[in-house]
């Protein structure tokens, strides 16, 4: 039985770039360890795709993973949130490892000869602002290789635990295995696979 997009019940507000300097702070960096979360899924010369990167948050650290033989895609619907990520890693050293992608409201949009090429993927505190989880899970699907990674967080007080199994099932229905269900800090995560 197929899992309609209204079964995952969302409010899909975009978080505004207004506030993008409260996505990156000292206590954020503290609380949520990006450097952690990069050093245990990002290898040397991996293509990572950071759907819904916001100001870089996340892809500073897997860039800095991917080396040089690697490439960070850092994806948002905000062309202001990509500005300020270009900004970032530009006075970083970090510019020549990233490629920015403005993805439209309802799709990734990345070109056709992207698909399979990715060997991990992050959507963190991101896919309750999206209108249809599945079909996103299936693109993301689509852009990894066999046997790519795909790790999904969501912060509990936005996404109660019975929308994040929601999420799960669309995960599931678009051909990911869930591998392990943890928690990130205080959030819910699982780290799904494409087999």
């Amino acid at each position: 039985m197929a899992l309609s997009p209204g079964r995952v019940h969302h409010p899909h507000t975009v978080f505004s770039a207004e506030k993008a300097g409260h996505l990156d702070t000292r206590l954020r960096r503290l609380l949520y360890r990006p450097d952690r979360l990069a050093d245990r899924y990002v290898k040397p010369g991996y293509r990572v795709l950071d759907f819904g990167c916001g100001p870089g948050f996340f892809s500073r650290e897997f860039a800095k993973r991917v080396g040089e033989g690697g490439r960070v895609f850092a994806v948002d619907l905000q062309e202001e949130m990509l500005s300020i990520l270009r900004a970032r890693m530009e006075a970083e050293g970090l510019i020549s490892r990233i490629t920015t992608h403005r993805c439209g409201p309802d799709t990734i949009a990345l070109p056709d000869e992207c698909r399979g090429t990715f060997d991990v993927a992050f959507a963190i505190f991101v896919v309750h602002e999206v209108p249809d989880p599945l079909k996103l899970f299936l693109e993301i699907f689509s852009l990894l290789k066999q046997g790519g990674m795909f790790f999904l967080s969501e912060p509990p007080f936005v996404v109660s635990g019975r929308d994040f199994e929601d999420e799960l099932r669309c995960a599931e229905e678009a051909g990911f295995r869930v591998r392990d269900r943890r928690l990130f800090f205080v959030n819910r995560a699982a780290v799904l696979v494409k087999e």
